[in-house]
């Protein structure tokens, strides 16, 4: 089956560029378009895609309070979309919120066409197209963004996990790859998949990326603290 997509920016031009790249490919299928975030959640509804492209400057409903609507509104029902935000600016400070709302990554909008659809595959897949490492160095340089020690969730979340499952939630937060993970605890990769996968169903997060977050929210992370 094609990867279903919505479409969501309040440019029809850009709309247009993206479906003309998109629906040249065989595994991919436009399915519908939306030019500002409260009919991105209706045609989200209605529409089941499997990928949503979403812009976060709107009118209206902006991109990061729709794309926080629709992941919590899919968490429901059995289909749950992928949101991959589109950005003017490699650090636009509104991606941390886009990424806490529960996007699964962001692109910058002149992306390339092959990395486009290569990156709406990923994320379809069920991966985050933004690494780790890019992850950490937005949280760390809007880290005033995220929350005080007040709000930050319950520390006895991770209570959860394992000591050997909440080391590599750690590493994870630090950026590494699972090869790197692999050879700093001396196990193999198939372990090491196997722990990330655990902390992820435990831990009820989506991927890698929701993980550096969480980590970043709990206080396991400090911001600008480095391995």
């Amino acid at each position: 089956m094609p990867i279903r997509v919505l479409l969501v920016d309040d440019q029809p031009l850009l709309r247009t560029g993206f479906r003309f790249i998109l629906e040249a490919e065989q595994d991919v299928t436009v399915v519908g378009e939306a030019g500002d975030g409260a009919t991105a959640m209706e045609q989200s509804r209605a529409l089941l895609p499997d990928v949503v492209l979403m812009d976060i400057r709107m009118p209206g409903m902006d991109g990061i309070e729709a794309t926080r609507r629709i992941v919590r509104e899919a968490s429901a029902s059995a289909h749950v979309p992928k949101v991959l935000v589109l950005t003017t600016f490699d650090l636009d400070e509104y991606i941390v919120e886009a990424l806490r709302a529960g996007a699964s990554g962001f692109l910058l909008k002149d992306v390339p066409p092959d990395d486009l659809v290569q990156a709406i595959r990923v994320v379809a897949g069920g991966e985050a197209i933004v690494a780790p490492s890019v992850t950490r160095r937005l949280l760390d340089r809007f880290a005033t963004r995220l929350p005080s020690a007040q709000e930050r969730a319950v520390p006895a979340r991770l209570d959860r996990l394992t000591e050997r499952e909440l080391e590599v939630l750690q590493l994870i937060a630090k950026g590494m790859s699972n090869a790197e993970i692999a050879a700093k605890l001396v196990v193999s990769e198939t372990t090491v998949k196997t722990h990330v996968g655990n902390v992820l169903t435990k831990l009820s997060l989506r991927d890698r990326v929701q993980a550096v977050v969480l980590a970043y929210e709990t206080g396991l992370i400090t911001p600008g603290a480095r391995s």
